[in-house]
């Protein structure tokens, strides 16, 4: 089903989090901004919505001196297997991801980030400061627009330069998270 994200106060600080790598290695968050421009992707491999954007994210990687992308899946593998690291793995290489994928079992930072869908995408400054909370493009699977991930890059753009994001912010939208039954 296909969900919109919700507002997440621009200013929010990049959440004090350690999240493991598809090899089992731990990451954490801060560590890996060192002061540059942080871009969190909340992705899946089994949701359609990621699979269409994994060009542009693969693309946005190459094209910016200065950012770093760490993916996240935050779904529930046990009932999404496509979604465990074995399937990570896979799509990261299928997309020519260079980035780290890092995997969110207990949902903490999806839920403290307030990540409804994948893909979500949250760009922090060199401080630590959420800046941009939206969409890639306005391209879907089925909507006929191109993909181009214009809106994504114009915040980039300026949060590389110093600058905030100009209102509004489009949502993102996509599968929804998976979330772990209770």
């Amino acid at each position: 089903m296909a969900v919109e994200s919700g507002p997440t106060p621009l200013g929010t600080p990049l959440p004090d989090a350690t999240l493991p790598d598809l090899e089992g290695r731990a990451v954490d968050l801060a560590d890996h901004a060192d002061g540059h421009v942080l871009l969190l992707a909340f992705c899946a491999n089994h949701c359609p919505y990621v699979q269409w954007v994994e060009p542009q994210l693969a693309a946005i990687a190459a094209e910016f001196d200065g950012l770093r992308i760490v993916a996240i899946c935050s779904n529930d593998a046990h009932e999404y297997p496509d979604d465990a690291p074995a399937g990570l793995r896979a799509q990261a290489l299928r997309a020519g991801w260079s980035f780290p994928y890092l995997i969110d079992a207990t949902q903490e930072v999806a839920l403290a980030l307030g990540a409804v869908c994948t893909p979500d995408f949250f760009l922090y400054d060199r401080a630590g400061s959420l800046q941009y909370r939206g969409a890639l493009d306005a391209s879907s699977p089925k909507n006929g627009l191109p993909l181009t991930g214009d809106l994504l890059r114009r915040a980039i753009a300026h949060v590389l330069a110093g600058e905030s994001v100009p209102l509004p912010h489009r949502p993102a939208m996509g599968c929804s998270i998976k979330w772990i039954a209770s």
